[in-house]
Formats: structure tokens, sequence, C-alpha cells
């Protein structure tokens, strides 16, 4: 009975896996069944958002299935950007959540390395305080920076909704460049300053090129977090015309009547420019996975 059931769980496992190849013909196809299934789930509300904004009329629901519909017209395309002050909107979001992504990439890099390399007084509670503010909701943190932004007059300011971004996003990046920078060997920074290196042309010639997925993944985390917000702008900005995408967007729906075809316009216009970050940027995030575990 025994030498049964080895020989049955043998051809079991033959049968997922191949000893010549790895996974068998069958494994592999019910992956990438898997894999698809995934991605139509995934996809199909884009598409739905998609047929919405080709639908004249602001028609939100509709008895067809059909992605494309019979009247399709690309009138909202057209409302929002020549009807609309939409790339106003839309420069305005490009400029502070840049503006954010390469502040909150300046100040997390160079402190994380201090926390990573320096033994100073405070450094263990500074780590620690650091992440108890990852704790606190984000709503809760906007009436004392709405207090601060009053007194130092940065309402209705980019510069003052930016370093807002900013304050929110570091202490999260310090603890991502920190733990990266923990994996660099000392050795290399110790080579260079035999060489004759001081310690920044050590941080700026071998830390930070070492550290580029890390540094990717740190800027792309702070300009999503600018690029998506709506209440901390809603609280700095009061203009129309110094509105980001979520502001100008949010205009779109009235008391009333609601412009379905506007919102799912700009929700996909919206989504070219974080497309083509992350297409960018993919070789460099694709490369985090296997960096960092380097031994010194």
């Amino acid at each position: 009975m025994n030498t049964k059931n080895k020989t049955k769980q043998t051809n079991i496992s033959q049968f997922f896996k191949s000893p010549s190849r790895g996974d068998s013909p069958f494994k592999r196809l019910i992956i990438h069944l898997i894999l698809i299934v995934a991605c139509v789930i995934a996809i199909y509300p884009v598409l739905r958002i998609i047929s919405v904004s080709l639908r004249p009329g602001d028609r939100l629901l509709s008895t067809s299935l059909a992605i494309i519909p019979k009247d399709a017209s690309l009138y909202s395309y057209y409302r929002i950007i020549f009807e609309k002050p939409f790339l106003l909107w839309l420069w305005n979001s490009l400029a502070i959540t840049i503006t954010t992504a390469f502040i909150g990439l300046i100040l997390a890099s160079t402190s994380a390395y201090a926390f990573s390399r320096w033994n100073f007084p405070g450094r263990k509670p500074g780590l620690f305080f650091l992440l108890t503010t990852q704790m606190i909701p984000a709503a809760m943190l906007v009436v004392p920076i709405y207090i601060l932004a009053v007194k130092f007059q940065l309402i209705n300011s980019y510069r003052g909704l930016a370093l807002a971004y900013s304050v929110s996003s570091v202490p999260f990046s310090i603890w991502i460049l920190k733990g990266y920078y923990d994996t660099i060997p000392r050795e290399l920074e110790e080579a260079a300053k035999i060489d004759g290196a001081s310690e920044m042309a050590a941080f700026f010639r071998i830390i930070l090129p070492l550290s580029t997925p890390a540094l990717a993944i740190v800027f792309l985390f702070n300009f999503m977090m600018a690029w998506n917000d709506w209440l901390m702008a809603r609280i700095m900005l009061q203009r129309e015309n110094m509105f980001t995408w979520p502001l100008g967007i949010w205009t779109f729906s009235g008391q009333f009547r609601v412009e379905w075809g506007s919102f799912a316009a700009a929700s996909i216009l919206v989504a070219v420019p974080v497309m083509v970050l992350f297409l960018y940027s993919s070789k460099w995030l694709i490369s985090g996975l296997t960096l960092g575990s380097v031994k010194g």
C-alpha cells in the first residue's frame, strides 16, 4: 500500500511539474489563466470609465455592455480641454507634485544618510519619532498645517502646498532610504576616503548612484501622494485658477447635476502622466527587486 501511495504521489507531482523544464505545461496554463482573469478584473473598470466618457448627455448608466457606445462622441474631451480650464489644473498639479517630489527626495536622502551612517545623540529616539508620525491620521494634520500656513502667509500659494506635502511624505521616505543605505557596505565609502574623497563626495559619487532604485521608489511615493490629494489642496487653495486637477474635477459635481462625461474624460487624461512616469521608471523599480541584499 505504501508503495502504491508513493507511486501515485509521484505521478501527480510529475503531472504538475516537469523535472527537465520546471513547471509542466498544465501548470503554466493554469497560472496564465489566473493572470488573464486578474488582468480582466483590473482593466474592466477602466474600460467602463472610457465608455462613460464617450457617451453624450452625461449618461452614467446604460443597459448596453458595449465599451464603445453606438452614439459615441468625443465632446466630453473637447469640453474639458477647450471649454474648461482643465489644462491649467493639470499644469498646476504637475508643478506642485514635481516640486514636492524633489524637495522630499532631497530632504529624505540626506537625512536618511545621517541616520544610517552617523551615531549622534537622539538618533534612535529620532527614528522612533519619525515612525510614530506615520501612525497619525492624515486628516488630523490638516488643522496644524493650516494654522502654520496662515501665520506664514502661505495660503493660496503653491510653495505652501508643496511644503505641506513634503512635511507629510519625508518621514516615511527617510525610513525607506535609511533601510536601503544600511545594505550598502561601508567599505565602499572607506575606500573612496582612502583615495582622497571627502564624506560628501563619497555620498554623492557612491551612495546615491547605488541607491537609484530606492530613490526612484521614494520619488514615485512623493509624486503619487501629492498628485492624488484633495483634502490638503482644498484647505490651502481657494482660487479656481490655482486649483489642482482633483479640485478642478470636483467642480463638475453640482447640487442637482453631475457632469459624468467630463468626470470620466478628465479621469482618463489625468492617468496619462502617471502612466508615462511609471513606464519611464520601471527599469529602476524592477532592479530594486534584486538590489539591496549586498553583503559587506
